[in-house]
């Protein structure tokens, strides 16, 4: 079986879930135009000052979305 990445864009301060959520949006769009479907993409709010947003990709696949989003990290899902 394949393993997932995540990759994840970090935001802080007062507004980082606000943010996360509008990025989630802008991944959502980018996936709709490529016309491509992938299993896992949304936000969390880590903490009052912290929070995420995400797509989880096929490992096979990370290098291609890493170079063209340009996340902050990613973790093995």
């Amino acid at each position: 079986m394949m393993r997932k990445i995540k990759l994840i864009w970090d935001f802080r301060g007062e507004a980082a879930a606000k943010t996360a959520e509008h990025h989630d949006i802008h991944l959502n769009e980018y996936l709709e135009k490529e016309n491509i479907t992938l299993e896992k993409t949304g936000f969390e709010i880590i903490n009052e000052m912290h929070a995420i947003a995400f797509i989880v990709v096929d490992e096979k696949d990370m290098i291609t979305f890493r170079d063209i989003l340009k996340p902050h990290r990613g973790e093995i899902f």
